[in-house]
């Protein structure tokens, strides 16, 4: 083999550079990918955690309501339908503000809360252009769902969709069903 010349060294250098400023570059990118999904889940924290803050706390009212009127089996009914719960949606700005985001209410029906969080701090500077300013949003909906059913109007039976009946003795309204015990709070796909 006859010997080489020198014409040829240090021609793999400039493609060994290339190469390590590509992968920065897919680095950087993949970091810039990453950190926007950490804002969107902080987002998507905020939004889950209000909606919910919310609905609970319509819960709470509903069966404080009922408690109130547990002598009165007329109007149980209308109390297990929603109506007679305030509007809850302050609570949910706290939840939102709480994990650092700002927050939109409304109830959704009588028994739902549609939220709409953005997260407070931007997803920053990154190699990818536009994103220094932008926030990540997200959306969230939880609804109240009703698990008891007055049988009839004279001190019913509340009859529970976890096979749990409550047979109410007015003499003895000590054990009386609890929040959770009376309707079931969750999320729903918004």
């Amino acid at each position: 083999m006859p010997p080489r010349g020198h014409g040829d060294s240090g021609q793999v250098f400039p493609i060994y550079i290339t190469v390590v400023a590509g992968l920065l570059f897919l680095a950087f990118a993949f970091f810039a990918v990453g950190q926007a999904a950490v804002n969107r889940n902080s987002a998507q924290t905020a939004a889950d955690a209000a909606a919910l803050a919310a609905a609970q706390e319509t819960r709470d009212e509903l069966a404080d309501l009922w408690v109130l009127a547990v002598l009165d089996p007329t109007k149980w009914q209308s109390i297990f339908d929603g109506y007679g719960g305030s509007n809850a949606c302050d609570r949910a700005m706290q939840l939102a503000a709480m994990n650092d985001a700002t927050a939109q209410c409304s109830p959704d029906g009588r028994l739902g809360y549609r939220v709409r969080a953005e997260a407070n701090k931007p997803i920053g500077e990154s190699v990818v252009p536009g994103t220094a300013g932008r926030h990540a949003h997200a959306d969230a909906v939880a609804v109240i769902e009703p698990l008891c059913q007055p049988t009839d109007d004279v001190l019913p039976t509340l009859t529970c969709d976890d096979g749990d009946d409550w047979v109410l003795d007015p003499d003895d309204l000590t054990e009386l069903p609890g929040p959770e015990d009376l309707f079931h709070v969750h999320l729903v796909s918004g």
